[in-house]
């Protein structure tokens, strides 16, 4: 018999979910967030609750299910029949409780030889779930079901592994809630809505009844506790060791060990929640409030198990390296990972494994790849992402895809069990949710899961980053823990961000272009504007004058001189040669009265050109194209490293063997190719390349080569 459910759906203010948040520092609850968009994968979203009526929490094959509230008792009794009538389930009510609470036992099958198909179906707290889920009408409303996490242990009642010796006391590894009204916000669209639930069943009903908060406060660790791992430096790289012994025998094919960073929570959970969800946006963020004064907040990038209708997909990570500073860094870095064999294998390994789970529960020949090496990028990291989609066969459903594929080859290792085993014995401290999931197991049949990671796991006001890298034979020890301490960063960052901290003494510092003011002649050119941006930005004042073809008279040149005064004179890129714009007239005015000059692309041309050098023409010509420029004399380029990468646009060059000995080559290209020049006694200098193309962004080389110009001239009498 079925619990009836009556729903009502009203509009809601977004910053409801601002109360929500807030209050699950004091009451239990979740909040669960998509804080990113990858087309096909995710959307932005957000979903809370507070004060559910009803829980079921356990460990193994024990669990318990109690109602929060008053409210709580009409499903309670619902969910009491429907696993009165499960086989293999033993239920008891809990004495001496103020609300009703039902102990339940799993009569486990672990040692029993069942077919391997339905392995998923052995009993186990999936058993459980499942009945609570035939108590619900499917058809009431998408949101019904129950919220919350699935431990790592979760997989020791499917598969044959037997329980660390170590543990927490009373860790649970299952806590899901059943909330009876949800906020929904609408990212995209800037709108929310509320949806209420009433139950009724066997007579009574939820209608009328209170509302009321169940107390879950946070309580903060004593002053003395401090920062804290467990694996000291040095000592995850030599786990990595240990791993390749098991891989050099065939053992494992790769292996995902973890190590745990520990840190003090000195502000509170939704805080550390607010921190993360700003800084590090994902599509699995979540806060949880599990009352015990136990809490889990994360920002996962990896979805577990999706379920829609029969569809099933996961969407796993493997590969991963840090961000750029900027985006052309990333792109750089896009590219190493694209190119990164290790990488590429770790991935391929992944997705095999996680075909083959699905293929133990859907269709033949529907398992399918629908994205290959896919990038993500996060706050800190950038992961490769495969996508795999099958169709669930008749006789499964979305508990099941959850079990298949417990847990992510990509936190375990591949063969999984023996990869899971290997684990058992090295790591030092429980995963506890880490390396499970979290997410909705939803009375519709619908499944949205994220695979626990990056999360902080707070036990007794004490957060614990748990991260892992992916071993194969030819890792590299040190470059591993190194990954395993950059994935936890971010989460490291957000619980000390509001902490008290010494603010850093204030520095006075002078820009480098305060009191210059530049007088900047346009050769017609598409990219002047972003040229006199970047000396703008140094605190120069710039006057542009547009030169046109066949060049300015030498008194309008003599005119702009005298009504900008200028402490430099900037001679730009353009199409054409010099000659096309009579540079040599602009060159000559500038020289007799003294000026420094700056000369890029074309202006590094005239400036040759005026001094009696010869220009060549590129075999082919070279537009939009990086190529190192490296420093080869000293002069105003010695703040740069000896190589490094430009942008450039041109076909004509300074011909070296022309060069006059008024002036010498500070950086050439690896052909030979002046890329840099400057007068031996006047504070003349240039460049054939284009410091304000995004070719020269990295490591802000065009911006450091402007500053370095203005760094010769020294700052301005009228500064």
């Amino acid at each position: 018999m079925q619990c009836s459910v009556h729903v009502t759906t009203r509009s809601a203010a977004p910053s409801e979910l601002d109360d929500i948040i807030d209050g699950l520092d004091a009451r239990a609850g979740v909040v669960l967030a998509s804080g990113v968009e990858y087309p096909g994968r995710y959307t932005r979203w957000d979903l809370g609750f507070i004060d559910p009526p009803l829980v079921l929490e356990g460990r193994g094959f024990g669990l318990e299910l109690r109602a929060l509230n008053e409210r709580g008792r009409v499903p309670l009794a619902a969910f009491t029949d429907a696993l009165s009538a499960t086989e293999g389930i033993h239920t008891e009510p809990v004495a001496g409780t103020e609300l009703p609470a039902l102990r339940i036992t799993v009569a486990p099958q672990r040692d029993e030889i069942l077919p391997e198909e339905q392995r998923t179906r052995r009993r186990s707290s999936f058993t459980v779930l499942r009945a609570m889920l035939s108590a619900l009408p499917k058809d009431a409303h998408p949101h019904l079901g129950f919220y919350g996490a699935f431990g790592y242990d979760l997989v020791r009642q499917i598969e044959a592994l037997d329980a660390p010796e170590s543990g927490l006391d009373g860790q649970r590894d299952m806590l899901v809630y059943l909330p009876d009204s949800i906020l929904a916000v609408d990212r995209q669209r800037a709108d929310a809505y509320r949806v209420d639930f009433d139950f009724t069943y066997a007579g009574a009903s939820t209608v009328g009844v209170e509302r009321t908060p169940t107390a879950a406060p946070f309580v903060p660790p004593a002053s003395s506790a401090r920062a804290s791992r467990d694996h000291a430096p040095g000592e995850y790289a030599a786990l990595v060791q240990d791993a390749k012994a098991s891989f050099a025998r065939g053992d494992l094919f790769e292996v995902v060990p973890g190590q745990a960073f520990r840190e003090p929570i000195r502000t509170s959970p939704a805080r550390v929640f607010r921190n993360l969800k700003q800084a590090n946006p994902a599509p699995y963020g979540a806060l949880m409030n599990f009352g015990r004064n136990e809490f889990l907040v994360t920002a996962s990038p990896e979805m577990f198990v999706r379920v829609d209708g029969r569809r099933v997909e996961t969407a796993p990570i493997s590969g991963t390296i840090a961000r750029g500073s900027d985006a052309i860094a990333d792109a750089d870095q896009i590219l190493e990972l694209l190119n990164s064999d290790k990488d590429r294998h770790e991935l391929t390994m992944c997705t095999d494994v996680d075909r083959n789970d699905k293929s133990r529960i859907c269709e033949p020949g529907s398992v399918r790849i629908i994205g290959r090496r896919q990038i993500e990028l996060y706050s800190k990291v950038i992961h490769t992402v495969d996508h795999v989609e099958g169709q669930l066969r008749s006789g499964f459903d979305g508990l099941d895809a959850i079990a298949s594929h417990m847990w992510a080859v990509t936190v375990t290792g591949a063969p999984k069990i023996w990869a899971m085993r290997f684990i058992d014995e090295h790591e030092r401290s429980p995963r506890t949710w880490y390396a499970g999931a979290l997410g909705a197991i939803l009375a519709d049949g619908t499944v949205n899961t994220g695979l626990t990671i990056r999360a902080a796991m707070i036990r007794d006001g004490i957060a614990e980053v748990r991260a892992g890298g992916t071993l194969l034979i030819d890792s590299d020890p040190a470059a591993e823990e190194r990954e395993t301490e950059m994935k936890s960063q971010a989460l490291l960052d957000a619980i000390t961000a509001d902490a008290p901290q010494t603010a850093p003494e204030a520095t006075e510092t002078v820009a480098a272009g305060a009191g210059h003011r530049i007088l900047f002649f346009d050769h017609e050119d598409s990219f002047v504007q972003m040229l006199a941006g970047y000396m703008r930005e140094t605190g120069a004042e710039v006057f542009t004058v547009r030169v046109p073809r066949g060049g300015l008279a030498a008194d309008t040149i003599r005119a702009q001189i005298r009504a900008c005064d200028p402490t430099l004179v900037v001679m730009s890129p353009g199409p054409g040669n010099p000659q096309d714009f009579n540079d040599a007239r602009i060159l000559a005015e500038v020289d007799a009265a003294g000026l420094p000059v700056f000369g890029v692309c074309l202006g590094q041309q005239a400036m040759g050109e005026y001094f009696g050098a010869s220009l060549g023409q590129l075999d082919y010509p070279l537009h939009g194209q990086e190529r190192d420029a490296v420093v080869v004399a000293e002069g105003f380029l010695d703040a740069l490293p000896q190589r490094f990468v430009t942008g450039r646009y041109h076909s004509l060059y300074i011909d070296p063997a022309t060069l006059p000995d008024a002036l010498y080559v500070v950086a050439s290209d690896d052909d030979g190719i002046p890329m840099a020049i400057q007068h031996r006694t006047k504070p003349w200098f240039a460049v054939q390349f284009h410091p304000e193309s995004l070719m020269s962004l990295r490591d802000r080389t065009g911006n450091r080569i402007i500053d370095a110009v203005l760094q010769q001239l020294g700052t301005p009498n009228n500064a």
